[in-house]
């Protein structure tokens, strides 16, 4: 019955009661309430319920208050952490520590002036911190990425820039950068006055060049090499501009392009660059970059070593030759039947790796040389191939 009269009692008045009455005992050098309760936390518990409970008016508002008082620091918090990370794409950590590092708490509840002032230096500690990762980076292997491809009347240029993922080479940023840097190849006055042909622009030459910038996570005028360096920061990889190349045609003339797998216009992970020469100025160069864009195609699918059979290196056609009379000898017949097979085999040889010989992949019918013969009688002027080129993501580095 005292239990069940007990139970119509409060809780609250139940254990200070039982506090209050509690006897203690000593063990040692210390000293402990009955039923294993320490003086000290029974001592609390007691002024607790004292203190909550004494009075009727008591409410928990004042600690509801406390936690309601840090909510909008916490919010204004975020605020400032995702419009940093709008402006830079940088990672939530390193945002959070260049606002730490720049005092976002004085920052917090002031008014947006302030706040932008606040931004504008945790960008340029971001900045900062970036160079020094990217710096510590540069070192890793960076075999993705994309070739960028710009051009005008009678030039173009390609740029390979490199990344370590093919996540990166997908972003907007990356893909703007390498966009600017092909731009920028494309202007490069020591090839501007030069015949036509195909000449480097490598990043000895490009780093040192002015971009100006107009994105919104990467904007203002700086250096290509400054350019790259923000943006591995961004993306947290090694980041590199490879290499460059520009080609010219002679006039009258006109340079065709193609892209493979294009993310977007003038991105791709393989190029093929061909200039087609005309004697005639007043000719249909209409035409002539159709039927260029389709050969620029070509050479990305067919993979052409050489323009044509005289082209061909001796060290190649040495190496060939003494790949097929091996091959021949083994099957054991005369020396004569050896050198007839090496020979038709040369011809099969010359088909794989000589532009002029192969089979135009569009009509296998015909062969490049047939098709230039046939454009001739189209524009009523000879036409030939003045240069060709084939870039791809990657090829020669290794992995």
């Amino acid at each position: 019955m005292a239990l069940f009269k007990n139970a119509k009692r409060p809780l609250k008045i139940f254990l200070y009661n039982k506090l209050s009455t509690a006897s203690y005992h000593t063990h040692g050098n210390t000293t402990w309430a009955n039923h294993g309760t320490p003086i000290s936390m029974s001592t609390q518990i007691k002024d607790l319920f004292s203190i909550r409970y004494a009075s009727p008016k008591f409410d928990f508002s004042s600690t509801s208050r406390q936690f309601s008082d840090q909510a909008p620091a916490a919010s204004e918090q975020m605020n400032l952490i995702k419009q940093l990370r709008e402006r830079t794409s940088a990672p939530i950590k390193d945002v959070k520590l260049a606002l730490v590092d720049c005092n976002w708490n004085i920052g917090i509840n002031s008014n947006i002036g302030d706040q932008m002032i606040l931004l504008e230096e945790a960008q340029k500690e971001l900045r900062k911190r970036g160079k020094v990762l990217a710096s510590k980076k540069s070192s890793r292997t960076a075999t993705e990425g994309l070739l960028a491809l710009a051009q005008n009347e009678g030039k173009a240029a390609v740029i390979e820039l490199n990344c370590e993922t093919d996540f990166v080479a997908r972003n907007e940023i990356f893909q703007y950068l390498a966009l600017s840097l092909a731009k920028q190849a494309l202007l490069a006055e020591n090839v501007s006055q030069q015949a036509s042909g195909v000449y480097p622009v490598g990043p000895e030459y490009l780093e040192g060049l002015q971009l100006n910038l107009d994105h919104p996570k990467i904007s203002g005028e700086t250096t290509v090499q400054n350019a790259i360096t923000e943006v591995a920061a961004i993306m947290g990889e090694n980041v590199k501009l490879r290499r460059g190349f520009v080609m010219s045609a002679s006039v009258p003339g006109v340079v065709s392009t193609y892209l493979h797998t294009s993310p977007q216009p003038g991105l791709g992970r393989i190029a093929g660059l061909l200039s087609l020469e005309v004697e005639d100025e007043k000719c249909q160069l209409d035409l002539l970059q159709r039927v260029g864009s389709e050969l620029a195609m070509h050479v990305v699918a067919a993979k052409p070593l050489f323009l044509t059979k005289e082209l061909v290196s001796s060290d190649a056609l040495e190496n060939e030759r003494e790949v097929l009379k091996s091959q021949a000898e083994s099957t054991g017949k005369s020396q004569m039947a050896v050198e007839k097979m090496v020979e038709g085999r040369l011809r099969k040889y010359y088909e794989e790796v000589v532009l002029m010989e192969q089979k135009f992949i569009v009509n296998d019918t015909l062969h490049i040389k047939t098709l230039l013969d046939n454009l001739f009688k189209e524009v009523g002027s000879p036409v030939k191939i003045g240069n060709f080129f084939r870039m791809e993501v990657g090829e020669g580095i290794q992995r």
